[in-house]
């Protein structure tokens, strides 16, 4: 399937890789169909890239890269969500993250408040909200590292 990226012009997509956020992306009502994009020039960068907009397309990387002991309640959202027979091995967490330009330089921040949870049986995606958290929308991944 080909589609529309405003980063990477047309490209073809294997259909099994598309992702659906049934409860939608906040901030971006009615778009539900998504892909995870790698660019080797990015790593360990991926863009979350909707489908429906070619302009929409998110910067997401693992939290685990830059945050080893960064803990979600995996048995919790799968027990909430229903989802039986699924393992948290089978989940995959990614971090929305945002790059800007400060006047000490490049700012690498990510929201470890609203991870995006992949369920890789169903391409299922949902951004889950951490309550009560010691985690912050804005961690600085720099300094972090």
């Amino acid at each position: 399937m080909k589609i529309d990226t405003r980063k990477f012009g047309e490209i073809e997509i294997d259909e099994t890789k598309i992702l659906t956020m049934p409860d939608g992306l906040p901030g971006f009502p009615g778009f539900e169909r998504f892909v995870l994009l790698e660019d080797p020039k990015t790593v360990p960068f991926c863009w979350f890239q909707s489908l429906e907009e070619p302009n929409i397309a998110l910067i997401v990387m693992n939290p685990f890269q830059f945050m080893p002991d960064y803990k979600l309640d995996l048995d919790g959202f799968i027990a909430a969500k229903e989802w039986k027979g699924v393992k948290t091995e089978e989940l995959q967490i990614y971090v929305v993250v945002n790059i800007s330009e400060g006047e000490k330089g490049k700012k690498i921040t990510a929201n470890l408040l609203g991870p995006l949870v992949i369920n890789s049986k169903t391409n299922e995606v949902f951004q889950v909200v951490i309550p009560d958290s010691i985690y912050s929308y804005q961690h600085n991944i720099l300094e972090a590292s």
